[in-house]
């Protein structure tokens, strides 16, 4: 089988597919049209997100037989088409469900207790103690939207926290040892913080607007790892400046590129964001250690030899 790598990954993917005999190509470079005009020639394609998967470009994939997402979100491919096709889609969730898991502790560590604030007071020489009070974790009840394995793996370490644990999935029957499935009306009811564990789907396209925030009961603390759309930004800000957003902990933002590579919008509730002691922000990286670019790549491998080998 023939198969292009369109973005960089983990070097195990190249060496143990090469071990499998497959042949494969390299392509980091070439334009969407440079690459639609030789996607024929491949039984298939390995990708992060820096090209988009549409239906102009799976017509012309005429043997893809299969297409592998080192990652989570399948967004960037048109998945009816490609199912229509019989194209197998595959993708990694499994890789980096422990790094977003920590990621989302180590940021509601930090806004809660006001430590990234503190420490650069410190450091220009100012000491205060009683402006910088933290707020715990322990007996905060944590709603989480979306129990899939990254919201699975949130919830494993929010429990060690002593937090109570509640989530809601359009999937029933998922709750397990470390959260309980309650209804989106109860997790309204009773979330004093609230974590996306979602994909982007018309469904969840700007699911926490001026709506959904009003209906909260509690002031609460929001944590978006999944993807920026899931959130109406302007109503999100909105909710900061009137405090029933206590504070905000964003690796992604709906002003991302599609390739999640840089923003490409620049406004006035962007500059809000970016310089409120009320919102911690990092760039999409949540999925991204060490250990995940190795894992994500493995997982890949390991399906594409399970079903084509």
């Amino acid at each position: 089988m023939r198969i292009l790598l369109l973005d960089k990954n983990h070097p195990l993917i190249i060496e143990q597919l090469l071990a499998k005999n497959f042949i494969l190509e390299e392509d980091f470079t070439s334009s969407y049209d440079e690459v639609c005009g030789k996607i024929q020639n491949y039984d298939g394609v390995i990708i992060r997100s820096r090209i988009p998967l549409d239906k102009n470009f799976l017509e012309k994939a005429s043997n893809l037989k299969f297409i592998a997402r080192v990652g989570a979100g399948m967004e960037n491919i048109d998945i009816p088409v490609a199912e229509k096709q019989g194209i197998q889609l595959i993708n990694s969730p499994e890789g980096n469900r422990d790094s977003v898991a920590e990621h989302v502790v180590g940021m509601l560590l930090i806004l809660m207790n006001r430590l990234f604030i503190a420490s650069n007071e410190v450091k220009k020489g100012i000491w205060l103690r009683e402006e910088n009070r933290g707020d715990e974790l322990l007996g905060k009840t944590v709603g989480l939207i979306g129990y899939g394995n990254m919201g699975k793996a949130t919830a494993k370490r929010l429990s060690g926290f002593g937090c109570t644990v509640i989530f809601h999935d359009i999937l029933p029957d998922l709750s397990d040892e470390f959260a309980t499935q309650v209804s989106l009306k109860e997790l309204k009811e009773k979330a004093e913080v609230l974590s996306l564990h979602i994909p982007m789907t018309e469904e969840t396209h700007y699911l926490v607007n001026s709506t959904f925030i009003n209906e909260m009961k509690n002031d609460f603390y929001f944590v978006n790892t999944a993807r920026g759309k899931n959130v109406e930004t302007r109503y999100l800000v909105e909710a900061l400046k009137a405090g029933k957003v206590k504070g905000a902990c964003l690796d992604v933002l709906e002003y991302e590129k599609a390739s999640f590579e840089n923003l490409e919008t620049d406004n006035d509730d962007l500059g809000y964001l970016l310089n409120s002691e009320k919102v911690i922000v990092t760039p999409h990286i949540a999925g991204w250690t060490h250990q995940s670019k190795e894992k994500l790549a493995q997982v890949i491998v390991d399906k594409i030899i399970a079903s084509f080998c």
